[in-house]
């Protein structure tokens, strides 16, 4: 019985692993209150470069509405401040959707971003509405 208890041990504390995983991601749902969505409502900054969207990061971390560096900045949709409009799951790029779906809505003036890169460059996000 001795040797089958030390492998229980080893899997017991794979399991605690395990729960540590789980609780973070418990932790990111249920701290920052989101239900499931599926359809998001977006706004990015697209910028090729890396230093174009430092600068962009830049102005808003100074107070500058979203829409406003979207149109300055981005590369992309910028007539409509980076606005992309609800935007259902599976229909954007992967690291942008998972990146998009784990933010909380904000508003351009007060906006809650993220970074991502993907194949079509860097992105500033931010979620206006879920649903």
């Amino acid at each position: 019985m001795a040797p089958s208890k030390k492998p229980a041990a080893k899997g017991d504390n794979k399991s605690k692993d395990k729960g540590k995983g789980s609780t973070s991601k418990e932790d990111n749902t249920g701290a920052s209150k989101l239900k499931a969505a599926t359809a998001i409502n977006t706004r990015h900054i697209l910028c090729e470069k890396h230093s174009k969207k430092e600068d962009a990061l830049t102005k808003l971390r100074d107070g500058g509405k979203f829409d406003d560096v979207a149109r300055e900045f981005s590369e992309d949709k910028a007539r409509q401040g980076g606005s992309l409009g609800w935007k259902v799951r599976g229909s954007l790029d992967a690291a942008y959707e998972k990146a998009a779906y784990d933010l909380e809505p904000s508003t351009t003036g007060n906006p809650k971003y993220v970074e991502v890169k993907s194949q079509h460059g860097y992105h500033i996000i931010m979620v206006e509405g879920r649903r």
